[in-house]
């Protein structure tokens, strides 16, 4: 089964999780080899950074690719995949991609499943994902098919080896008008920090109490060389900005050290910090949830071993 990884790039740069998808790809490849598709007006500098990573990097150009539209996008890798069955396609699990995954599930008469975050093709095609917020991971076998479409979470395949495959250039056939255009990109208000990039989050919950303790926390994260980050109920008191909300409704986080403080562990904060190295998680109710994913569980009154951990350091 070939497997293709269908890059994500964005003025000028190349997503992370293009290169996530390809570290899948190579893990499950076995005996076969790992393709990337990168689709542009211009694809050198992306098909150069794809081949590190990549046996093969599939780089279809045209003028149309300027700019991302899911109606060309879809219409040049169906013309690309002609011939080339059964093939695997994985696709991020992003804004792009639970819009682009399904109309070209659809186009390929194939079987998509969103938001994976295990593949096995040791028998046939079986995926792993969450369901319940999060609460149960199901293993499912798709049905046979020439082709599968997989969006994959983000975050979850970050290492991989390096293979430095070829680049072929494709010339794009395209087909269609597409019916909607580019027209210009809106960009969100840019905070102070962006969380997911952090190495170091202090993660404060509901059971900080109320917002005279959040001082404590903003020390306690100086000392420790982090940013203080919070659970949606603190976003929702206005405690804290949009754009430090931990979760699925916020923003995915994997940061070296994930200290958790009065969070109780709502299944859809868990599956927005669950890929952290290390989880040290701090509540004084022993049945707490987060206790379940951390690596270090403290049950205790956060507003007396905060002080604590602060005069130790300090």
């Amino acid at each position: 089964m070939h497997i293709f990884a269908v890059a994500e790039h964005r003025k000028g740069e190349l997503a992370p999780i293009s290169f996530e998808l390809l570290n899948l790809a190579n893990s499950i490849k076995g005996s076969g080899k790992s393709n990337a598709i990168v689709i542009s007006k211009s694809t050198t500098a992306f098909a150069g950074q794809l081949a590190k990573y990549a046996d093969k990097v599939w780089a279809i150009e045209d003028e149309a690719f300027e700019n991302y539209n899911p109606e060309s996008y879809i219409d040049a890798i169906f013309e690309m995949l002609r011939g080339r069955e059964p093939a695997l396609l994985l696709i991020g699990d992003t804004s792009f991609g639970r819009e682009f995954a399904p109309c070209l599930a659809v186009k390929l008469s194939a079987p998509v499943q969103t938001d994976v975050v295990g593949v096995d093709l040791s028998d046939g095609v079986n995926i792993s994902r969450y369901i319940s917020q999060g609460k149960v991971m199901i293993d499912m076998k798709l049905r046979k098919s020439m082709f599968y479409v997989l969006t994959v979470r983000q975050k979850v395949f970050k290492n991989g080896p390096e293979v430095r495959g070829n680049i072929e250039v494709v010339k794009a056939k395209n087909t269609i008008v597409p019916k909607r255009r580019f027209v210009k990109y809106i960009e969100p208000e840019v905070g102070e920090v962006d969380i997911s990039k952090e190495d170091v989050l202090v993660t404060v919950g509901r059971g900080i109490g109320d917002f005279s303790k959040m001082k404590i926390v903003e020390e306690l994260a100086k000392l420790i060389g982090g940013v203080v980050a919070g659970s949606r109920p603190i976003i929702d008191y206005g405690w804290l900005p949009k754009d430090r909300q931990v979760g699925i409704s916020g923003k995915v986080v994997n940061p070296k050290l994930y200290l958790g403080l009065g969070v109780s562990g709502a299944s859809q904060h868990v599956m927005g910090m669950n890929g952290s190295e290390l989880i040290i998680a701090i509540n004084k109710n022993p049945e707490a949830p987060i206790f379940e994913v951390a690596h270090y569980c403290v049950i205790g009154n956060i507003l007396e071993i905060v002080p604590a951990i602060i005069n130790k350091l300090g």
